[in-house]
């Protein structure tokens, strides 16, 4: 179950030549592909690309007319792997991943595809993250493409163009043999506009059709000697095709400005930003007129040496934006320029940030400086949005808001089935002393940060239990290592589980099994308790761990029995002599069971069914005011509130509307043995002629009792002498 449908959406795709398409980019780029004639479609889920995959998966009936071939794939690898099809047959194929770590995973299968070259065109769409925040180490891809030699492409986010540009990207990787990446960050994924479509096209040759008519050509084989005509290929034939195919087809674009003496070249995908930045400097307009000429990488690698020439010749300076580090473009375009002995001054980091993400404040800034240093004439007179903002920053109000509010630390969603795990964690050690936990790539990553603090860091997707391999060593607390079942099926299987009990490891690994790749949008993976017409599902991680050599294997379907995960961490961390220890730990992703019940949740009581919801709720009565229960479990649904009786000042716990009733507040109580003040309550939607009868009365006793305690109270008052 995905974390959003595009059932109604991938009608589009059948829009015809002429119809207007009017859309999100991730579907923009899914008709692109089918209008394009591509034959396969392979790729792992991660942001901001994982809705290509889910647009992909809803749209099987349409692919199914076409003979195109989807696939999910195991990893990132295996979806490069994959592009091998297009390597000895004219089948043009695409693969999509998250960058740069989905990159990372895949460069094994891409440099082999890159050396021995491809027949079919090979397009492989990448969803770039740099300085978003999604989770990963602020890396680019452009350095990949580099060393491999893959076209990379970076458009202008305009739907018209992306569509453009992923058509153009089979072409060209056609004309030079060479894969071609698609760059596109997160603001080009969501981006909506409209293009006017055409047809889509049936492969000129599909998988089925090449599994039938099989062919083979050594050449394209990366082993001796082929491999070393590979290299010369590259730089012989493959190269200058790939630039005669950019200039021919105009794949860069240059913007014409009035004021000839400065430029700005860009990467595309900046594009947007940086012409509100001008738009705000008075340099262009909401149009997209500028003062200064513009040129627009929408291939950002190779540079094309005789456009950049032209454009440059008659400046005295130039700015590149350039976004990340390091500045790769900004170092080419300098050579090439000395080359050619023009006297136009780059300038880029020394005005620009040298390193996070080109927000619009900081490409403000930038250009702000760039226009004082080389053309102070064209800023704007007047007021000075940047010189606002600086103002705006020192006012009191707007500088107390970085001390009043405090920072929100990534955490678990409320009633998510990993925190009694960490809560079971902490308890153990009471008993067995801190130990090493190795994370993964995944929500129980959050495990490091307060109330838990649990976890030294993270290696990669499916890494956890291969990044406490170093530990095993004899010792009375062996290591601990989590990963998801997302993370298990991607790597951890082999490199982790596999490695530990080939090497006799006593460790323990605790896999999070619940139910889906829930930190890439929520899809079905093996192990999946869902039925899936199109996959293969419910195959139990406990069969596989036990078909690698796992002796000891524990599995708990309830992960909330906080006191029954603390005992069996404890017998996993204290028992020797059993090899490695994998404790699966199922309980369903609160998020994805929400979305999957609210809705049926919903109708059942707009059609008047009883529907009973659970939650907490916490007498105040009783709470002491310790917060001892927030502390160990952190929910977001806990919180504080003034407490009732006058006589006592310390705030007691309070469980806010956000509570879903998955009780582990009451079972950390009990684990802990820390407070009584935990109560269950049951909230009755359209309840029965029964249950409305037994409240009313009830309500009624508690007034009567209610009513003769306050009489008695008054009376007592009043013979002391004070008013009632």
């Amino acid at each position: 179950m995905a974390e959003r449908s595009f059932k109604e959406e991938v009608k589009k795709l059948r829009l015809g030549a002429g119809e207007e398409f009017r859309g999100e980019g991730i579907l923009a780029v899914t008709k692109a592909l089918l209008q394009s004639g591509v034959g396969y479609v392979t790729g792992y889920q991660g942001a901001p690309i994982s809705h290509l995959m889910d647009v992909l998966a809803d749209a099987q009936d349409i692919l199914a007319e076409l003979d195109v071939h989807f696939e999910s794939s195991a990893s990132e690898a295996a979806a490069a792997a994959a592009l091998a099809a297009s390597v000895h047959y004219p089948i043009r194929g695409a693969a999509t991943w998250k960058s740069t770590v989905g990159t990372n995973v895949a460069s094994d299968a891409l440099a082999n595809l890159a050396s021995g070259g491809v027949l079919g065109g090979a397009l492989i769409v990448v969803g770039e993250d740099y300085g978003e925040g999604s989770s990963i180490m602020q890396e680019r891809t452009h350095a990949f493409a580099m060393k491999s030699q893959i076209w990379l492409l970076d458009p202008r986010p305009d739907l018209k163009l992306i569509v453009d540009m992923v058509e153009k990207g089979f072409e060209l990787s056609e004309a030079s043999s060479t894969p071609v990446m698609l760059e596109l960050r997160i603001r080009a994924c969501h981006v909506y506009g409209r293009f006017i479509a055409r047809d889509n096209k049936r492969p000129t040759m599909t998988v089925r059709e090449a599994a039938e008519n099989p062919q083979s050509d050594t050449t394209r084989v990366v082993l001796p000697p082929a491999l070393f005509m590979h290299e010369k290929e590259k730089v012989h034939e493959r190269w200058p095709a790939a630039v005669r195919f950019i200039e021919q087809n105009k794949l860069n674009e240059f913007f014409p400005g009035d004021y000839r003496q400065v430029g700005l070249i860009m990467q595309g995908g900046m594009y947007n930003t940086v012409m509100r930045a001008l738009e705000r400097l008075g340099i262009a307009d909401a149009y997209g007129r500028t003062a200064v000429p513009l040129y627009v990488l929408n291939v950002t690698y190779p540079l094309i040496e005789s456009e950049l020439v032209r454009f440059c010749k008659d400046k005295n300076a130039v700015l590149l934006v350039e976004e990340g580090q390091p500045d790769y473009i900004e170092q080419a375009i300098n050579s090439i320029l000395r080359k050619q002995s023009l006297r136009a001054r780059i300038y880029g980091k020394d005005v620009l940030p040298a390193a996070g993400e080109y927000t619009g404040d900081a490409m403000l800034q930038g250009l702000r400086e760039f226009f004082k240093r080389v053309a102070p004439a064209l800023l704007r007179t007047g007021a000075d949005p940047t010189g606002a903002l600086d103002a705006l920053r020192e006012q009191t109000p707007v500088k107390a808001l970085t001390t009043a509010v405090p920072p929100r630390p990534p955490g678990f969603c409320t009633g998510c089935p990993e925190r009694p795990i960490f809560s079971a964690m902490r308890l153990a050690e009471k008993d067995t002393g801190p130990m090493h936990v190795s994370c993964d790539i995944g929500c129980h990553l959050f495990s490091t940060m307060p109330p838990f603090g649990l976890g030294q860091t993270t290696m990669g997707y499916g890494l956890g239990a291969a990044g406490a391999s170093a530990f095993n060593v004899p010792s009375s607390k062996p290591a601990i290592s989590v990963m998801g079942d997302g993370g298990f099926w991607h790597n951890g299987l082999t490199s982790g589980i596999g490695n530990a009990v080939f090497n006799k490891s006593e460790s323990l690994t605790i896999v999070v099994d619940n139910g889906y790749s829930a930190a890439t949008g929520g899809q079905d993976i093996l192990s999946s308790r869902a039925l899936n017409r199109s996959r293969n599902t419910n195959n139990p991680i406990s069969a596989a761990v036990q078909g690698v050599g796992v002796k000891w294997v524990r599995e708990v379907k309830r992960t909330y029995d906080v006191a029954h995960m603390r005992d069996l961490i404890r017998e996993a961390v204290t028992t020797k002599g059993q090899g490695h220890k994998v404790l699966v730990a199922q309980s369903e992703c609160m998020l994805n069971r929400q979305r999957r019940e609210k809705p049926l949740f919903k109708k059942a009581v707009a059609d008047g069914k009883r529907m009973v919801r659970e939650r907490f709720y916490i007498d105040a009565d009783t709470c002491t005011g310790d917060h001892a229960c927030i502390r160990m479990s952190g929910c977001p649904s806990l919180t504080i509130r003034d407490n009732p009786d006058p006589l006592r000042v310390d705030p007691v716990s309070h469980v806010d509307d956000s509570c879903v009733g998955c009780g582990l507040c009451g079972e950390n109580a009990h684990a802990a043995v820390l407070c009584p003040s935990f109560v269950k309550v049951e909230l009755v939607h359209n309840p029965g002629i029964v249950e409305r009868l037994t409240s009313r009365l009830g309500r009624l006793v508690i007034g009567l009792l209610q009513g003769r305690s306050q009489r008695a109270l008054n009376k007592r008052l009043k013979q002391a002498g004070f008013a009632a």
